[in-house]
């Protein structure tokens, strides 16, 4: 099925297939291609819209009976963190940082596999080879980054450097987006997930960017239910961005009329100017 504005993009929407967040649900998504020169200015837009970018995809949840996930984003000015996270950014102390050009690696590619097959054995990614994980990281038309954290190798214990986690990574015009992050599942000590997040947070802040993309939340699924720990929270919710104050007032129970017609939908994104600027 094709929906098409009076200028491009064309927005399509997937068959439906199971949900990987709710038990028993389906799920649907409106998506466009991103490519060429109008790519960034696209990105930018849409993802201030729901939409989240994979490879040379943009895409949105636009399931028939359920609304469930929402987009989140943290505002960096007012973060403050936790307790809890203050201890995991102290365990991770250790930690190297390193940003580079989106290459992938064997080395990432092994973590990867760990990673999978500790966490999501029975994923939608379970299966992925290493070409097609190498074009997860590669294929990109707008400006990202792959952020490595590498635990340096230790003389006195005999350790050897190893890498911890890894983060693919947009920079937008408004933030940074985690497009998807992955660790190593055998430090669960170091709550590797969350100090990605958290040191993501703070290169915002170093760069002046105001927001750190999360991903979804959805209320109702225990993997995305630490997302509302990053105090505060946006979520974009009924065509705009509102504070997450309560995440138990948000039900995850699908309603028959949650959802508007793909073509309303599509008649309401707003899409920037693709006129070349000077």
């Amino acid at each position: 099925m094709r929906h098409t504005l009076p200028i491009a993009p064309q927005f399509y929407v997937t068959a439906p297939q199971p949900c990987p967040y709710l038990d028993g649900r389906m799920e649907r998504k409106l998506f466009t291609a991103l490519q060429g020169d109008y790519a960034g200015k696209l990105n930018d837009s849409l993802s201030k819209q729901g939409f989240r970018r994979s490879q040379n995809v943009l895409y949105r949840p636009s399931c028939s009976d359920c609304s469930a996930c929402l987009s989140a984003r943290i505002r960096v000015a007012d973060f403050k963190p936790s307790r809890s996270q203050r201890r995991t950014l102290n365990r991770n102390r250790s930690l190297r940082r390193e940003a580079t050009s989106p290459w992938a690696t064997e080395d990432q590619y092994a973590l990867f596999r760990s990673y999978l097959e500790a966490r999501h054995a029975s994923g939608g990614m379970a299966d992925m080879d290493i070409f097609e994980f190498a074009a997860m990281i590669e294929e990109t038309p707008v400006r990202s980054r792959v952020v490595e954290y590498t635990q340096p190798a230790d003389p006195a214990t005999g350790s050897d450097q190893r890498l911890a986690a890894v983060c693919l990574t947009d920079v937008m015009d408004d933030g940074l987006s985690l497009v998807y992050s992955f660790y190593d599942p055998n430090m669960t000590e170091r709550s590797l997930g969350t100090y990605v997040i958290l040191d993501h947070i703070e290169i915002a802040r170093e760069a002046g960017l105001p927001y750190v993309y999360m991903g979804y939340w959805v209320p109702g699924s225990s993997k995305m239910g630490y997302k509302a720990r990053f105090d505060p929270v946006e979520i974009y919710h009924e065509g705009e961005w509102k504070e997450l104050s309560d995440p138990a007032t948000f039900e995850a129970d699908p309603h028959p009329l949650s959802t508007d017609p793909i073509a309303e939908q599509v008649a309401r994104i707003n899409l920037p100017d693709s006129r070349p600027t000077d």
